[in-house]
């Protein structure tokens, strides 16, 4: 994407441009005029107009009703419009106080009624009588400077909605993606809990009828652990959104990988798997999350590069977990972005940063798409924020 030249910048090369019109104007054009005044006297008006130029973004109004003004003047001090460039200065910052200020505000009234009054004296102070066709291309001109202003004042407001508006949908996607990973491991939490109390019942039943403090320390262990375990049932009720019985189906591992395969290969995915170094056991969390990162890039790639090749890599390295999953791209040849209107890069990044882990994704060089993911198997989780 072409990177557009800072406002400063065009400023200044539109001030520039104002300076080398008018300089040239004053010295080539009016050799032998007569009432025009010493050119060195006109040079330096350009000077000072190429200024205001400069400075008509800060101070629009200000800068228009100046200018203006003084245009005003020299035109019934001369009889006549000296320069084109006047025209094309005061039209200039017409259109830059419409593209700044909204329709309503009073500056802008002020601004066209100035306006209007510089053109009257641009026909009524005319050296020549002018026609018909001159005060109607007077007026065009001066409708099209204003009708770009507030064109483009409008397209400003309608970028900065659009910003507003992706802004709100990717905090929306980030939120949904939360939700649907928090209900996920409600279940890997509650029962770990669940365990805990069971073993803190078995250790109760042990004890010896004189061990009275730790039974009873014992006891409120299986009553907060029990109650914990209601609090998450309750919770979790909050973030569902169905009414499916998800609590009864196995729960999603990297165990379970090749049935997701199997899906994806009937979908019309040439999909391969490698597992690299001896499996080794994984927190119910990270076994979850690791499962549900194969499954969405997967996904995505169904979506977007369509039938191809693709290669899934689980490697067990020392206290790290990684994930590889490329593909060759779409078979026709097209882009093999990845920017669609899914959240599965969102999902990708919130299960990754849950475990603190690294994710990378994009085009490869040699072309296709790759997702890498590292998650430390020695992490603990912690709430996303």
């Amino acid at each position: 994407m072409t990177r557009r030249p800072p406002p400063v910048l065009v400023d200044w090369l539109i001030s520039l441009a104002v300076v080398l019109f008018g300089v040239a104007e004053e010295l080539g054009g009016h050799e032998g005029s007569p009432g025009h005044g010493l050119p060195g006297w006109w040079i330096g008006a350009v000077v000072v107009s190429a200024v205001l130029v400069l400075l008509r973004r800060r101070a629009p109004f200000a800068v228009l009703v100046s200018y203006t003004l003084a245009g005003t003047a020299a035109i019934a001090h001369f009889g006549a419009l000296s320069s084109a460039w006047m025209l094309y200065v005061q039209l200039l910052l017409l259109s830059t106080l419409l593209s700044v200020l909204p329709l309503r505000d009073r500056r802008v009234i002020a601004g066209l009624s100035v306006t209007a009054v510089f053109n009257v004296a641009v026909v009524t102070m005319a050296s020549v009588n002018p026609g018909a066709g001159d005060v109607a291309v007077l007026l065009v001109m001066a409708s099209i400077a204003g009708g770009a202003g507030v064109a483009v004042r409008r397209y400003r407001e309608m970028a900065v909605q659009a910003s507003e508006r992706a802004e709100l949908l990717a905090r929306e996607a980030v939120n949904e993606e939360r939700f649907r990973i928090a209900r996920e491991l409600h279940d890997v939490v509650a029962h770990s809990v669940s365990v805990m109390v069971m073993q803190a019942g078995a250790a109760r039943l042990m004890l010896r009828p004189d061990q009275a403090t730790e039974r009873e320390a014992l006891t409120v262990v299986e009553e907060t652990g029990r109650e914990a375990v209601e609090e998450l049932r309750r919770v979790v009720g909050l973030l569902r959104t169905d009414a499916g019985n998800d609590g009864l189906a196995p729960q999603p591992s990297l165990a379970r990988l090749d049935d997701l395969l199997d899906q994806v290969r009937a979908a019309g995915l040439d999909v391969r798997l490698t597992v690299e170094g001896s499996p080794v056991p994984l927190p119910a969390g990270l076994n979850l999350s690791a499962y549900r990162i194969v499954q969405e890039a997967l996904t995505n790639t169904l979506r977007h590069a369509g039938p191809t090749r693709s290669e899934v890599t689980v490697a067990y390295r020392s206290r790290m977990l990684c994930l590889d999953i490329i593909d060759e791209g779409p078979r026709d040849g097209r882009a093999p972005g990845r920017e669609g209107t899914g959240h599965g890069l969102v999902g990708m990044r919130e299960r990754v940063a849950l475990f603190h882990g690294r994710l990378s994704a994009g085009p490869l060089p040699e072309g296709g798409y790759g997702v890498r993911v590292s998650l430390p198997l020695s992490g603990r989780i912690s709430v996303v924020t």
